[in-house]
């Protein structure tokens, strides 16, 4: 999953950004509402987390612009305690759902799982054959044994469930499970799908992980 975080004040963006990357997703981070939008348009996001008070535009203006532009990503729109008015505003300018400030990291992240599963398939476990992977306990089994991975690896492998069994191209997976800072020369995704491929396919007679060449990877059932 990748994130744009949307905070003016930096110690608290990448406080909050940090935690997300500890959960393996993505993150990019906006400081004012010009910067906000502009990512917004441009990246293909799975969920904005959008302060309300921006310094040059505030986050109800940059959730009605987004959505009147036909940008479908989810938002989570964070509040000041007691504001029930904004939170109101809020979720009639589009807003999927709102956190109130201050919030313990705990509920962020499960509000994010939720709004994530909306978007990027349903159910806390995905099962591919006899692949399956636990989001909330970050834990992924092949034929009962369990398979360390990576936070990298599991980004990677929880997204090719979602998408089972299309073909993902290389310019989704970056889009999906890497940030802005990603090298698009670099072997990076080819690297991690070799990986992938050892760990979740070694020793296996059916192999699950497959590259379409010309196209991407995906997930099927040939043996």
């Amino acid at each position: 999953m990748r994130i744009l975080v949307v905070e003016d004040e930096e110690k608290v963006a990448s406080f909050v950004a940090r935690s997300l990357r500890e959960k393996t997703w993505a993150v990019d981070i906006a400081t004012t509402g010009r910067q906000a939008l502009e990512a917004g348009r441009n990246a293909e996001y799975d969920l904005i987390l959008l302060d309300l008070r921006l310094p040059d535009m505030d986050g109800l203006e940059i959730c009605r612009r987004l959505r009147q532009e036909g940008v479908e990503t989810a938002i989570l729109m964070l509040t000041a305690r007691g504001m029930v008015d904004e939170r109101v505003q809020g979720l009639d300018a589009g807003a999927d759902d709102y956190l109130v400030k201050p919030f313990a990291l705990a509920e962020l992240h499960a509000r994010i799982r939720a709004l994530g599963r909306r978007g990027l398939g349903r159910g806390v476990v995905l099962r591919f054959g006899d692949l399956t992977l636990d989001r909330r306990r970050r834990r992924v089994e092949r034929a009962g044994q369990p398979v360390a991975l990576t936070q990298k690896e599991f980004a990677l492998l929880e997204f090719l469930m979602v998408q089972a069994p299309e073909t993902v191209a290389r310019s989704e997976i970056v889009e999906h499970v890497w940030d802005s800072s990603f090298d698009s020369g670099s072997n990076l995704v080819e690297v991690y799908v070799n990986r992938l491929r050892q760990k979740v396919d070694h020793g296996h007679p059916v192999k699950l992980l497959h590259t379409v060449r010309g196209v991407g990877y995906r997930l099927g059932l040939e043996s």
